[in-house]
């Protein structure tokens, strides 16, 4: 499990966000939009803990990483015109000025876990 969670954590620092952003992701705001991690498990937790104080101390980021470790009480799927929104809508402006360029560095830096064939989620899709 260790190692699955630290490239886990290593795809979400290196891809999926800019962990240093206090409540916003680009044009997005609001703490709806902050850089969070719901562990699990204590384990969990103190991993999370300390991945985020070792790119800290290595100073990977010009700025200090925000991102906030807690527990997972509840999960609450996102609203069903969320789901699979990249894939139902790639000529978006938002998803090639947002999204594109993270898959994009996602099939350069993980090109052994990339998918072309995206795996759909929200299930009511025509």
């Amino acid at each position: 499990m260790r190692s699955r969670l630290n490239r886990l954590l290593q795809i979400y620092f290196s891809v999926a966000h800019d962990p240093t952003q206090l409540n916003r992701q680009d044009p997005d705001e609001g703490t709806q939009y902050r850089s969070e991690i719901f562990a699990t498990s204590n384990a969990q937790q103190r991993a999370a803990e300390a991945y985020i104080a070792e790119l800290d101390k290595a100073h990977v980021f010009a700025s200090r990483i925000v991102t906030q470790v807690e527990r997972l009480k509840a999960f609450y799927p996102a609203e069903s015109y969320h789901q699979d929104y990249a894939t139902l809508h790639p000529g978006s402006l938002y998803i090639a000025a947002y999204d594109l360029p993270k898959i994009a560095n996602l099939k350069k830096l993980y090109p052994e876990i990339y998918r072309e064939q995206a795996v759909l989620v929200g299930g009511n899709h025509p």
